[in-house]
């Protein structure tokens, strides 16, 4: 029987030179956006990361693109409020949105976040995939299925990317698997392939970058 939510295989040849092509260009920091009018242009293919607060989000894209420091990690979770762009060449948009998970900011401010987010998935013709990111010591939580709900109903192909594999040992390591894929069986838009990664090892950069770069 074949395994729901198989995990990504090693690219091939090709793939992986043109994931490699892609991100050996420059990748530059665009802007911060607060609200959808401060969007950029949607000219170009664009993927987004969505992951809790500490599930290692800003480490990822960094590795991806080979930069140390482009994204930061906000030193206080939650506290990040802008959805960041970066361009990668000039022709796709790598999108950070901000950490969920910590209820430090005030009520209003998580709510008026809450709107934009849902604006940004239904209304961005230019997103071709959000990845979210679990972290793979505790699988899939309640409040990532407020994320995962939403991208359902904003009809947004979601792929699960987990992080700091490296942290689990093998036992452990399948019982997490077990319950993502139990619980990502349950949302129609995610797509049913699995990318394990450690941005500290390198684990998995290679079957990301293949995978941005073969988006149309």
């Amino acid at each position: 029987m074949k395994l729901e939510f198989p995990l990504a295989e090693r690219p091939d040849t090709q793939d992986s030179e043109k994931g490699r092509l892609l991100f050996a260009r420059q990748t530059d920091f665009v802007k911060g956006v607060v609200s959808m009018s401060g969007l950029p242009p949607d000219d170009r293919l664009e993927v987004c990361f969505a992951g809790r607060s500490n599930v290692g989000k800003s480490t990822l894209i960094n590795a991806v693109t080979g930069r140390k420091s482009l994204a930061r990690a906000s030193n206080t979770p939650g506290r990040t409020q802008e959805i960041n762009f970066f361009t990668v060449a000039d022709s796709h948009y790598l999108v950070d949105l901000p950490g969920y998970g910590y209820a430090n900011a005030p009520l209003p401010v998580v709510e008026k976040w809450q709107r934009l987010l849902k604006q940004y998935l239904s209304g961005r013709q230019s997103l071709r995939r959000a990845f979210v990111l679990i972290d793979m010591r505790h699988g899939i939580k309640s409040v990532d299925e407020e994320i995962l709900s939403l991208l359902d109903s904003s009809a947004v192909t979601f792929q699960c990317i987990l992080t700091k594999t490296d942290k689990v040992k093998e036992p452990a390591r399948e019982a997490t698997l077990a319950q993502v894929r139990t619980a990502l069986s349950k949302h129609p838009a995610a797509f049913p392939e699995l990318i394990l990664t450690s941005s500290e090892k390198g684990w998995g950069i290679e079957a990301l970058r293949a995978t941005i770069a073969s988006l149309v």
